[in-house]
């Protein structure tokens, strides 16, 4: 069986408005949804290092390539809720200091074969973010139904740039933009 670790995702910053109404057409069109509080540390390390804690376990995740590119290879290892601040410590003893924090509110639900997440994240702005995990053989295949998705959706995609711009503007602010 082909591994499925690459994570394939696409990204649009909607406003308050537009986020209602996607929760609002996806609660109505999905069996599956579920509802989250995140708190996640990107680490200053040499790849993507991150932990998260969320209602009901923590993670470290890891993604190789550059930051909100089309698709990724992914890997993840979850732990108990309670592990979040012990996983912190081990990154930070290692020489990796925490970067950023994030708080977000996500809204998940599945659509067409799809992971479809509406994120309300304080002090960085409500996204639209489509995904689906995929081998690295079906990859364009899984890229080319997230875009079919946005556009039947009628939400256009922000360019990478536009993400990489507000990442490091946050990354920069966020403490003082998520007081």
């Amino acid at each position: 069986m082909k591994e499925r670790n690459i994570e394939v995702e696409l990204r649009s910053f909607i406003t308050k408005e537009q986020h209602d109404l996607l929760i609002g057409f996806f609660t109505k069109e999905c069996a599956e949804s579920s509802s989250d509080d995140q708190v996640t540390y990107y680490f200053d390390a040499p790849v993507d290092l991150r932990i998260q804690k969320n209602k009901t376990h923590s993670k470290i995740w890891m993604k190789k390539g550059k930051m909100h590119s089309e698709h990724r290879e992914e890997i993840e290892v979850r732990f108990d809720r309670d592990e979040f601040d012990r996983l912190e410590q081990l990154f930070v003893a290692m020489g990796n200091p925490v970067k950023v924090k994030w708080f977000r509110k996500r809204h998940t639900f599945s659509w067409k074969g799809l992971l479809v997440c509406l994120d309300e994240n304080r002090g960085y702005g409500y996204i639209l973010e489509i995904e689906k995990m995929s081998d690295e053989a079906s990859k364009d295949t899984a890229l080319s139904d997230i875009k079919t998705a946005f556009k039947e959706l009628k939400v256009e995609i922000t360019p990478k740039e536009t993400f990489d711009e507000r990442y490091a503007y946050y990354v920069q602010n966020w403490e003082k933009l998520t007081r």
